[in-house]
């Protein structure tokens, strides 16, 4: 029993490090994101997250194929950007995984209602049911003027835009993220052990 009361001490002591050093990540990024110190070409990290919600509404939507560059290598995405976006419901999660002691740990930030503008993401999946309004599929990437100022892709490429877009029971698994701007209403972190994702 002495054992165990020592080995739970230990076990809340690292926890609580990592959930510290996680929350000053997060608020390192959203601070970054809020001001718009992020770049698009930013170096993501060897892990994907998943986001969901239960709507998203954007306006000046553009669509296109890139890669998404790291240390773990090229990560083929879609590139999604929205002039402004607003999700009902949001969650984000990512897993930190195989940590001495305590395993896995996840991590979720969630609000009632996120917004943005100029948010643009990496996509490595999306599912949900889409609408597009004025939609214009094959456009070439390179001459955009729907999205997020300066937002385009390779001149040449397919690409897809539309003045808005609609996306009822958002499921995404992304590698980036970023935005001029981008605000959490009564936004709740939490980091617990083992897996615990948004879907």
């Amino acid at each position: 029993m002495v054992m165990d009361r020592a080995i739970g001490r230990t076990r809340w002591r690292i926890f609580a490090l990592v959930f510290v050093a996680g929350l000053a990540g997060v608020g390192v990024m959203f601070g970054g994101l809020s001001q718009g110190a992020l770049a698009a070409s930013f170096s993501v990290s060897g892990m994907t997250y998943k986001a969901s919600g239960d709507k998203l509404v954007g306006e000046g939507v553009v669509q296109y194929g890139s890669v998404d560059q790291g240390g773990s290598g090229a990560h083929p995405v879609l590139v999604n950007g929205f002039r402004q976006a607003r999700i009902d419901n949001f969650c984000q999660s990512f897993v930190v995984p195989g940590l001495p002691v305590v395993g896995d740990i996840s991590v979720r930030i969630a609000a009632p209602a996120m917004s943005a503008e100029d948010l643009v993401i990496g996509i490595e999946q999306v599912t949900g049911d889409l609408t597009l309004s004025n939609v214009e599929i094959g456009r070439d990437a390179g001459t955009f003027d729907k999205g997020p100022n300066g937002q385009t892709g390779q001149p040449g490429t397919f690409g897809i835009q539309s003045d808005g877009a609609r996306i009822d029971n958002l499921r995404q698994t992304a590698w980036s993220t970023t935005a001029s701007t981008l605000r959490l209403d009564q936004v709740r972190i939490s980091a617990d052990t083992g897996r615990n994702e948004c879907y």
